[in-house]
């Protein structure tokens, strides 16, 4: 997570060889698969911990159980789908308070959630029934467990021109060899909001929300019947809802003490390794290439939010993007933004998955046409730090007060950010033709310029 406009995270499983399953499952079934580079991770002791003190140590023993119960290709996709929407709502009523904690781990931690499912995909995996099972119904069973499990099919709001509605999206953890106890403020923001109402000043805002994996190959999705030939995760998650709500934003980590409003989405991958730790260096992967932007602009009220009050860390209306001049051969950084006919290199978000969930998400809106109606972007938190003295992955706790505290203050000020969006996409158009001044800014040594999910 660091460099000039750093690689921003990780996100690439070949789980989603695509294609949908069959009505029954084929009689000459395929072996177990093994499991994923993400899923060997579960075997350490900071992850076991994690689960342990969450209480979702069972989660995956339990589904195990009910998957062996399972006589028929239909009915173990029936026990997917359950357990996987089981797992999204425990997590989300452990952090917003709701039923037994579990344990001592702090509600706010999305980490239970990750590992969990986690156990949950090794179990899919590793299963064997004796009705047999393809390959392309493994898949189906995988994509329908993500789905479930990330809220990404729960997204529902109220009927009525009453309540604003509001999309919300979070990322996993990662960069998980570097240190396995990660965990993603973007993730924790998204359980804590999902469902929630927010009272603004212009009457109440329904909070929708759902998280993303960090892997390269979910968010390319390609033209497998899993997604469809509409791209990936992002857009089958999203598409069905830009043209319903007031506002959409994702939401990711990203540079040290600060909280940064990109301005600019690129359409470049710049190659740092997934949570599979697999790279990808190439142009944004998504459905009609020839008519693919180069750049997509945030349509948030920065200026309105730069402005406000709305928590500990600084807030910064982030311009700045790296591009290949029209005409150059080589990367330049631009603090004010893309220059007429150049090609992404990074946008503010960076290169990695930050950027590309803003690129995804806003080009979208666009195709949708949607540009002047929705406010739409994407907000990168604070890197979410441990507290002094518990910095070393090999001997560190997996939490501490500090750590708690910075993730708490991260959620109650991206709901800060949200709540003043809502309020200012009814105070008129033109609100943000001007950056506040003295707020574009790049982040500064030793900042993450763009590392982030």
């Amino acid at each position: 997570m660091t460099s000039q406009h750093v690689r921003i995270g990780i996100l690439g499983l070949a789980l989603l060889a695509g294609l949908a399953a069959p009505a029954t499952a084929s009689a000459t079934g395929t072996s177990a698969a093994p499991p994923t580079v993400e899923e060997r991770r579960l075997d350490r002791a900071a992850p076991q911990e994690i689960l342990r003190r969450s209480g979702f140590d069972t989660v995956a023993p339990g589904f195990a159980r009910a998957l062996a119960g399972a006589r028929s290709y239909a009915q173990a996709e029936r026990i997917v789908v359950r357990e996987g929407a089981e797992l999204w709502r425990r997590a989300v009523d452990r952090a917003q308070g709701r039923g037994p904690a579990g344990g001592d781990l702090s509600r706010d931690d999305d980490r239970p959630l990750y590992w969990a499912r986690l156990g949950m995909t090794r179990e899919v995996r590793g299963w064997e029934p004796e009705f047999g099972l393809s390959a392309t119904g493994r898949a189906r069973l995988l994509d329908k467990l993500e789905q479930t499990s990330r809220g990404q099919n729960a997204i529902r709001y109220p009927h009525g021109e009453d309540m604003k509605r509001v999309l919300v999206t979070g990322f996993d953890p990662f960069t998980l060899d570097r240190d396995v106890r990660i965990s993603n403020p973007s993730g924790a923001t998204a359980l804590a909001l999902d469902g929630t109402v927010i009272e603004t000043a212009d009457g109440p805002a329904r909070v929708e929300t759902a998280v993303f994996p960090v892997r390269w190959q979910d968010f390319a999705g390609g033209t497998s019947q899993a997604f469809g030939s509409g791209g990936g995760t992002v857009e089958r998650t999203l598409r069905p809802h830009l043209p319903k709500v007031d506002l959409v934003t994702t939401v990711s980590q990203g540079r040290v003490g600060r909280i940064d409003i990109e301005r600019t989405n690129g359409a470049w991958r710049g190659g740092f390794a997934d949570n599979e730790n697999l790279s990808r260096t190439e142009t944004v992967p998504v459905a009609d290439p020839a008519s693919q932007p180069q750049w997509t602009s945030t349509t948030l009220p920065y200026a309105r939010i730069v402005a406000a009050s709305t928590g500990r860390f600084p807030v910064y209306d982030n311009t700045s993007v790296t591009e290949i001049p029209a005409g150059g051969t080589g990367p330049v950084v631009r603090p004010d933004g893309p220059t007429p006919g150049s090609t992404a290199r990074a946008g503010g978000g960076g290169d990695y998955l930050s950027n590309e969930i803003a690129y995804r998400a806003t080009l979208l809106r666009d195709r949708l046409g949607l540009h002047d109606r929705l406010p739409a972007g994407h907000v990168h938190t604070p890197v979410l730090q441990f507290g002094t003295g518990n910095t070393d992955p090999a001997t560190g706790a997996v939490t501490d007060p500090e750590f708690v505290r910075n993730r708490l203050d991260i959620i109650a000020q991206v709901r800060a950010i949200v709540t003043v969006a809502v309020e200012a996409k009814d105070s008129g158009p033109g609100q943000d033709t001007e950056a506040s001044p003295g707020q574009e800014a790049d982040a500064g040594p030793g900042q993450e310029a763009g590392a982030a999910s």
